[in-house]
């Protein structure tokens, strides 16, 4: 058997990922397919991913060593503490566990083991419990989670507005739904819905929103 090379783990690196460049793999424990974004080590370390739970796919119980994120992008996620429908932010710590189930099916954004050391908050905010403010023209922004110099926040912008990004270097963007495009001395290829971009320079760079966009945005928190 080849021996596994770890996946995009080089985070002093930019990354760009599109939609037409997904490669999905099928989980050996559950009717669940997995597009993995970044990885350490096959089934265990820091990974990040898109997950598709099939109708009626469940997961059996397990633990993760160093905490579990996840945004529910489509769909019902399901486990012993509730449901939670497209829009939810689940943040469990480090040692935490379940045995997660959907039976509709649904998508969802995952990051494993890597939360920070002492970041041992549990969270499950639902769509409507969601606190939004204006940050700049035609964008607000909602903070899911912060700890230390770590922010997770959403970002909702009009078609044509800049996505204005807070100083802080480091960090990586999921485009919920619209598109974005790179503005810049050469034409840059659009980032459709599902595009992830990791870079340690990130909010030196510009975007602009080609239509009405939300963008997931993790800032201060890529771990070596």
């Amino acid at each position: 058997m080849a021996a596994f090379t770890p996946l995009r783990m080089a985070r002093d690196l930019p990354v760009c990922i599109r939609l037409d460049e997904q490669c999905w793999q099928t989980a050996p424990q559950a009717p669940v397919k997995r597009w993995p974004l970044e990885r350490e080590a096959p089934e265990q370390g820091q990974v990040t991913s898109l997950v598709e739970y099939l109708p009626g796919a469940r997961f059996p119980e397990h633990r993760h060593p160093a905490g579990e994120e996840i945004l529910v992008l489509s769909g019902i996620f399901s486990d012993e503490g509730g449901n939670y429908p497209a829009g939810s932010y689940l943040r469990s710590p480090a040692a935490s566990s379940h045995s997660p189930f959907s039976e509709q099916g649904c998508l969802l954004f995952v990051k494993l083991n890597q939360f920070a050391a002492d970041d041992r908050q549990t969270l499950r905010l639902s769509p409507d419990s969601l606190q939004w403010e204006a940050t700049a023209p035609g964008q607000q922004q909602c903070r899911l989670h912060a700890h230390g110099c770590e922010q997770t926040l959403l970002v909702d912008c009009v078609g044509g507005a800049l996505l204005q990004m807070p100083a802080q270097d480091g960090g990586e963007l999921l485009v919920l739904h619209g598109a974005l495009q790179e503005r810049g001395p050469e034409a840059v290829a659009v980032l459709p819905a599902h595009s992830w971009v990791r870079d340690p320079a990130l909010t030196q760079r510009r975007f602009q929103a080609l239509e009405p966009s939300r963008v997931l945005l993790k800032l201060g928190a890529l771990r070596v």
